[in-house]
């Protein structure tokens, strides 16, 4: 471990933890599995097995107060803006029950050649100029795109909503809670949602807003607010950590030519090269929960009504799970048991969609792309205590 460790400190909104994370997770995994936080309030479980089983353990790690580290976004009324995430059962299962009759695999699937054509109509005008910014010029947008096509959002929308969604996540340095613009950004969001479900009561079209608001079971709707909250969750974390997929997507293999040259040579490689990178470096870096009770781990007690954290970043670097996990290798043969979706009654509802784009974005930029690189100057992240990923990605490309 680097010198700049010492003092040891696991400070999620630490600019320089942005820059690279993982020595501090190997460090957590080796000498802290079970990290106290007492001056920010939380600790923190690293290890593989640990994350996986938190996930697992909805009883005694409770969801109900909210997902997020940021003391603003925590408390019994985070399920206005995380939906079901911020949610215990049996909330938690009747929202789901009731959102999945309009989210439906079939209706995702139905997407797939809309999504192609996004993705071209971003893809090419970028490509024609050779050099370009990933996030701005595609990323950012294909994600947007295809969640408000979903939700019945007009094109002419989406680049505020877009603009919208960043300002929610991102945290300035020294900021160490939901900052006014956040807040003033999250307010505008869910009184653009709450207008579009108004209208869509009154004038019902085939999208899937209309569609929650026809979802019942045994008489059973869900109300305005727990459809804006679904909104709002989709349009946050569903649109912004799949931005950050791609990007961290053509980072990796930027950084790492002789793995972009395999996905060339082999296209069937792409959804592998979706995988790795969730594995390697994921968008959602961790999530919040609370004790409801006092858990013995490691030797220690977390109190009831404890603040803990899930490292799912760390867990996907575990060595004890994935061979040379600090290695980006797109063909690695232990993929499976990634914690990038969760697991148990939380799993992501959005997994398939996300994989579906980004395995068709790629799959399309490998198809016209021979080889690209980074641009050396322009490059910069997103600065959030939970999503990892990129605000600019310039490349230049060499078409096939």
């Amino acid at each position: 471990m680097t010198s700049a460790l010492e003092p040891f400190t696991f400070d999620p909104y630490d600019y320089r933890f942005h820059d690279d994370p993982y020595p501090t997770y190997e460090r957590l995994r080796a000498d802290a599995p079970l990290y106290h936080n007492p001056d920010l309030g939380f600790w923190a479980l690293s290890r593989h097995a640990d994350v996986i089983t938190g996930f697992r353990d909805n009883v005694r790690l409770s969801s109900a107060m909210g997902v997020s580290l940021d003391p603003a976004a925590w408390g019994p009324h985070a399920h206005r803006t995380m939906s079901f995430l911020a949610m215990d059962d049996p909330r938690h299962v009747r929202m789901r029950r009731l959102v999945y009759k309009g989210f439906t695999p079939r209706r995702v699937n139905e997407m797939d050649a809309r999504i192609h054509e996004l993705t071209l109509e971003h893809l090419e005008p970028a490509l024609e100029r050779g050099s370009f910014d990933w996030i701005e010029d595609f990323a950012g947008k294909l994600p947007m795109d295809v969640i408000s096509e979903l939700m019945g959002v007009p094109a002419s929308d989406r680049a505020e909503i877009r603009r919208l969604a960043d300002l929610v996540v991102h945290r300035d340095e020294g900021v160490l809670d939901v900052p006014v613009p956040a807040i003033e950004a999250a307010l505008s969001l869910i009184t653009y949602y709450s207008e579009m479900v108004e209208a869509r009561r009154s004038n019902p079209t085939e999208d899937l807003t209309s569609a929650l608001l026809d979802a019942e079971i045994d008489g059973d709707r869900l109300s305005a607010e727990e459809i804006i909250g679904f909104m709002f969750l989709m349009v946050v974390a569903g649109n912004e950590t799949t931005t950050k997929l791609l990007g961290n997507a053509l980072y990796w293999a930027g950084r790492n030519p002789a793995e972009y040259a395999k996905v060339q040579a082999e296209p069937d490689l792409v959804p592998d090269w979706v995988e790795e990178t969730l594995r390697y470096d994921t968008s959602s870096q961790l999530v919040a929960r609370s004790a409801a009770t006092d858990i013995e781990m490691h030797g220690l007690t977390i109190p009831e009504g404890a603040k803990v954290l899930l490292l799912i970043g760390s867990a996907n670097r575990d060595s004890e799970v994935f061979d040379d996990g600090d290695t980006y290798r797109i063909d690695r043969a232990d993929k499976g048991n990634l914690a990038s979706f969760g697991a148990g009654v939380h799993f992501c509802l959005g997994a398939h969609l996300a994989r579906l784009e980004a395995t068709i974005a790629l799959r399309e930029f490998t198809t016209r792309v021979k080889r690209y690189g980074l641009a050396e100057t322009g490059i910069e992240r997103v600065h959030s205590t939970n999503v990892r990923g990129f605000a600019h990605l310039p490349v230049q490309v060499e078409v096939a």
